[in-house]
């Protein structure tokens, strides 16, 4: 059986990829461009992939794919629809993460809450020689205790960062994603999330329901001027109006580690905020702990060998909403 994995750069170096015990060829790539795809899945039946996009018309191009093992939890880069027309098998990568982006979350709440960065860019511009006293007050510190966050998703990794959340004796108000109203206690509606929240962390994967959920009216129902986290998936924030949401002061800061385009390219309305201290980018590594990216590899091959048994797990179906 011969596999072919389009992109192992995505996972680091020191990440160890088994083999599966049953007889194949494995053939990988570290990175594959767009134009290369169709060549190289030619003649697979078991196709690994991270962040390569998959067409119906690349689907077309594999007739022997039987099983399309993502390395990632996030799947919009495969046509899923076109998969399951095609009986082609996909599976994804379940809970591997639910410590390693919870912490990322908070590393990120805690840097913009109490201006780590800035301070640190401060004290490396001789700000604190200048204050000639043992501390200086540049920039806002606020507690997380007593504070409200709003986790917006209702899976396993908003949960524990909700978890997270109470343990440092703040305030959770779980909330779907916008248009939902149907799940009841213990949720918020949406937008009373948006008013009450002084943290507002996303943690939903990126559907035709969840694109853009948070742009200029949302933000503009943010009376607590809260923090925006994203450490989802890019493309739930209208990218283009951050930085007007941070020049109206509308929220007080906001960090990403996931981007709509990956690397965003150097127009990104996202480039020109960097050098504020009330914005933090991160290069998508909030899942990319040693522990969990090992992890997912295990995992990955976990998928593969029970596709191959005849019991598949962790299959990924098309969206019905």
């Amino acid at each position: 059986m011969k596999i072919v994995f389009l992109d192992r750069d995505t996972l680091s170096p020191q990440t160890t990829l088994r083999r599966p015990t049953f007889e194949h060829t494995l053939q990988v790539y570290g990175r594959t461009a767009p134009y290369e795809v169709a060549a190289r899945i030619a003649d697979a039946e078991i196709l690994i992939v991270n962040k390569v996009r998959l067409t119906p018309e690349l689907l077309a191009a594999a007739p022997k794919l039987r099983m399309v093992a993502v390395a990632a939890t996030g799947t919009d880069n495969v046509d899923i629809a076109a998969c399951a027309a095609k009986d082609i098998v996909v599976s994804n990568i379940r809970n591997y993460a639910v410590v390693t982006v919870p912490e990322h979350t908070f590393a990120l709440i805690f840097a913009l809450r109490r201006s780590i960065v800035a301070y640190r860019d401060a004290v490396r511009a001789g700000r604190w020689q200048q204050a000639k006293q043992f501390c200086f007050f540049d920039y806002p510190i606020r507690a997380l205790h007593g504070a409200t966050l709003g986790v917006i998703g209702e899976g396993v990794l908003g949960s524990a960062v909700a978890e997270m959340g109470r343990a440092l004796g703040m305030r959770v108000l779980l909330s779907a994603h916008k248009g939902r109203s149907d799940m009841g206690t213990p949720y918020t509606p949406f937008e009373d999330v948006l008013a009450q929240s002084d943290v507002i962390t996303l943690h939903c994967p990126l559907t035709p329901a969840t694109r853009n959920m948070i742009g200029a009216p949302e933000f503009a129902l943010m009376k607590r001027r809260p923090l925006l986290i994203n450490t989802a998936r890019g493309g739930l924030v209208d990218e283009y109006s951050v930085g007007s949401a941070l020049e109206a002061g509308q929220i007080s800061g906001a960090a990403f580690d996931v981007v709509s385009v990956e690397p965003p390219p150097l127009d990104h309305p996202f480039m020109a905020l960097l050098d504020r201290p009330d914005f933090l980018l991160t290069p998508h590594v909030a899942w990319a702990s040693d522990e969990a990216a090992q992890g997912l590899a295990d995992q990955l091959i976990d998928n593969i060998e029970a596709f191959v048994r005849g019991a598949p797990v962790n299959l990924v179906r098309p969206h019905t909403v």
